[in-house]
């Protein structure tokens, strides 16, 4: 391939990608709305941290070779559907499923998939709550309707989550059973600690008149 050539695949890479990056930016756009209405509106936030990324181009290759994808946009944007991320983590479980039902209730956003990670835990003790959404993009060529993964969970999910991710790194996926005995021994503290501090949470400002399991998430 000659560098003119190298130019244009690149090029096309970085359009392609600019469609995520701005769907992200509206999914963003719609999570900091709901942050600053609880902020200024109500006595109690249930956001604590939000955090976003647009998958790197080495990292969609990786996947794309792992899948045995077709190397091509249309297959990647079939096949891959978390190129576009964002999570959202909160101080309690019930908040996760109210966040997701405010998200998801607005008129321009299709769910596409839910995986219910706290509901049913992986094997590993790893639980978020994780959901597929697509957003329309206006761009002077037309509207683009761009998928994005929205990831809610805990503090306490949130740190076992990066706690896990570091040590398969570190031990590069190859990681001890004992190892992997200690972080399920863990994820089960912190889902002890998640369900301890929302009880008391609730005896303290009542328990805000929701499920513990959206019922949206069941009929997805």
């Amino acid at each position: 391939m000659s560098t003119a050539e190298l130019r244009v695949a690149r090029d096309e890479f970085q359009r392609f990608l600019l469609e995520y990056r701005f769907g992200l930016q509206e999914v963003e756009t719609k999570i900091a709305i709901l942050r600053d209405e609880f902020q200024y509106m109500h006595d109690y936030n249930p956001i604590e941290h939000v955090s976003s990324r647009v998958k790197s181009p080495d990292s969609i290759v990786e996947k794309v070779a792992r899948k045995g994808i077709e190397p091509g946009f249309d297959a990647i944007r079939e096949r891959i559907t978390d190129i576009a991320g964002i999570r959202i983590t909160t101080s309690f479980t019930a908040d996760a499923y109210r966040l997701f039902d405010l998200l998801t209730a607005q008129d321009d956003i299709t769910v596409l998939r839910v995986k219910d990670y706290i509901a049913e835990p992986k094997p590993n003790g790893y639980k978020s709550l994780h959901a597929i959404v697509e957003v329309p993009v206006f761009l002077s060529t037309g509207p683009v309707n761009v998928p994005v993964e929205v990831q809610f969970r805990t503090i306490a999910m949130d740190f076992w989550a990066s706690l896990e991710h570091k040590i398969y790194y570190k031990f590069e996926r190859q990681v001890p059973a004992e190892l992997l005995g200690e972080l399920k021994d863990a994820a089960d503290s912190a889902a002890v600690l998640d369900a301890r501090m929302e009880r008391l949470h609730r005896e303290l400002h009542g328990s805000g008149g929701r499920p513990p399991v959206s019922s949206r998430i069941l009929t997805v």
